[in-house]
C-alpha cells in the first residue's frame, strides 16, 4: 500500500486542494457564446446536445465541469492525454479556443440516466462510492466527486453522473492500468483508488454513477 493510502480520506483531499488550487485558477475562463460557433466538428460524435454520443465508450460533454473539461482538453491537444479520435480535433485551437468550448458545454444541461444493476450491484457501488474501501486503500469517490455525482467546479474535480458505463470503465480501467495518467497533478489519487477495484467493482460503479444526479 502506498503512503498516500495511509492518509485520511478527508486529509488528502483537502492537501490536494491548496496544492493545486493556484494551478487551476491559471485556466481561462471560457466566452460560451464563443464557444458555440467552435463546436460543429464535436457535435458528429457527441450530439447536438453534447450528450448523445455516438459510442458507448464517448463521454457526455453536456453539464461537465469547465475547469475539469478545458484542462483534459489541453492535455489531449499536447499529448499528455492520448485520445486519437481527439488529438486532430482540436489542432489549430488556442488556449481561449479551448477554454470557450469548455466554457460552451459547462452551461448544457447534463444528461440524466438510470442504474440497470440489480440490488446487490447497486448496495456494493453505492458503498464504495460513498465509503470506499479501507482494507484496499479505496478512498470514497463521493469526497471529490459529491455524493451526487456532480463534481467540484471550482476544483476541476468532474462530474460523473449520466456519464455512459463504457466511458466510465474505460476511464477507470486506464487509471488503474496506468494507461490514463492525467492525475498527475494530484498525486495520482485516481491511480491509487482505481488499483484497488476489480472489474466486477469498476462496472457496478459505472452502473451507479450513471444513475446519479
Amino acid at each position: 500500500m502506498s503512503v498516500r493510502k495511509l492518509i485520511p480520506a478527508l486529509s488528502t483531499f483537502v492537501v490536494l486542494i491548496l496544492g493545486t488550487f493556484s494551478a487551476i485558477q491559471a485556466v481561462a475562463a471560457g466566452d460560451a457564446q464563443a464557444g458555440k460557433l467552435l463546436i460543429a466538428a464535436c457535435s458528429a460524435c457527441h450530439g447536438q446536445d453534447g450528450a448523445t454520443g455516438l459510442d458507448p465508450t464517448y463521454p457526455n460533454l453536456a453539464g461537465q465541469n469547465e475547469k475539469y473539461l478545458t484542462r483534459q482538453l489541453l492535455m489531449i491537444q499536447d499529448g499528455t492525454r492520448q485520445v486519437a479520435l481527439m488529438a486532430g480535433q482540436l489542432i489549430g485551437k488556442t488556449e481561449q479556443n479551448i477554454a470557450d468550448m469548455a466554457a460552451y458545454y459547462a452551461r448544457l444541461p447534463g444528461k440524466k440516466a438510470q442504474a440497470e444493476g440489480d440490488d446487490e450491484a447497486i448496495a456494493n457501488a453505492t458503498m464504495i462510492f460513498r465509503a470506499g474501501v479501507a482494507r484496499k486503500g479505496v478512498a470514497a469517490c463521493s469526497a471529490c466527486h459529491s455524493p451526487n455525482g456532480l463534481g467540484n467546479d471550482q476544483a476541476g474535480f468532474p462530474r460523473l453522473s449520466g456519464q455512459p458505463t463504457g466511458y466510465t470503465i474505460a476511464q477507470l480501467t486506464a487509471y488503474r492500468e496506468s494507461t490514463r495518467k492525467t492525475d498527475d497533478d494530484f498525486s495520482g489519487m485516481m491511480r491509487d483508488v482505481a488499483e484497488g477495484l476489480t472489474d466486477t467493482e469498476i462496472a457496478q460503479l459505472a452502473d451507479y454513477i450513471r444513475g446519479l444526479y
